[in-house]
């Protein structure tokens, strides 16, 4: 494993804190018009919190402005597509929906640039190579994002997830940064093929780690069987 530079991580810190708090005095007008339109159209909750995997696998609680209406089965409305608000459509499609992670990064839980955060449950769906997506602080937007967002597989997004990590430096995140701006005005990527937002991650058909979300290190290998399920078959990785 290739060690963290220090000098890097502190100045991406630092840079992180002032731009983010920069961002959120720049943009809080805009966001109390949105959050203002979403109660109005959509009703309340107006943000929407989610535990997500944050460096070494840490839970943190993300926060974003809500897009979609709650899971009703009884109704029909449990997939993507059915939930999906008009408002929310367009908030994703601006990114306007992202800018309360700002308050992420500010208070530490994500950088500005790295692996976007994943699902909690994908966890134990990882080979020990993409479960280093993990190592350092997750991003508003990163290599994938700007690579092809929700337009590529999981296999190319975590291929350039561990590109990252073991190639990030403040030349790269810029020039991600100014990619980002490109790919939001383009509106480029933001639905999978046949989906309004990214397929569900099942796994790779090989050898996977559990990633303890208590502490951040791998808790047990996996071996994926039949049907996408897993079983533990040793324990390692510490």
């Amino acid at each position: 494993m290739r060690p963290a530079p220090r000098r890097y991580d502190r100045t991406k810190r630092a840079l992180d804190i002032a731009v983010a708090a920069v961002l959120l005095v720049l943009t809080s007008p805009l966001m109390a018009a949105v959050a203002v339109a979403i109660a109005a159209t959509d009703g309340r909750p107006v943000l929407f919190r989610q535990h997500r995997p944050g460096r070494h696998g840490r839970l943190f609680e993300l926060v974003k402005f809500r897009s979609m209406r709650p899971v009703d089965a009884a109704t029909g409305r449990a997939d993507d597509g059915d939930r999906l608000t008009r408002l929310g459509t367009w908030l994703r499609a601006t990114s306007l929906d992202e800018l309360p992670t700002l308050w992420n990064v500010l208070r530490g839980d994500m950088s500005l640039v790295g692996p976007r955060p994943l699902l909690v449950r994908y966890l134990d769906r990882y080979t020990p190579t993409q479960a280093r997506r993990h190592e350092v602080r997750p991003g508003i937007t990163g290599l994938a994002q700007v690579r092809g967002r929700n337009a590529l597989n999981w296999e190319d997004k975590f291929n350039h997830d561990v590109w990252y990590v073991d190639h990030r430096s403040l030349r790269l995140d810029l020039r991600i940064l100014v990619a980002t701006a490109g790919i939001v005005l383009r509106r480029d990527g933001i639905s999978a093929h046949g989906s309004p937002t990214a397929h569900e991650f099942l796994g790779s058909p090989e050898l996977t780690v559990r990633i303890d979300a208590g502490t951040g290190r791998a808790a047990a290998r996996m071996t994926r069987g039949v049907g996408g399920t897993t079983q533990q078959t040793g324990r390692s990785m510490t």
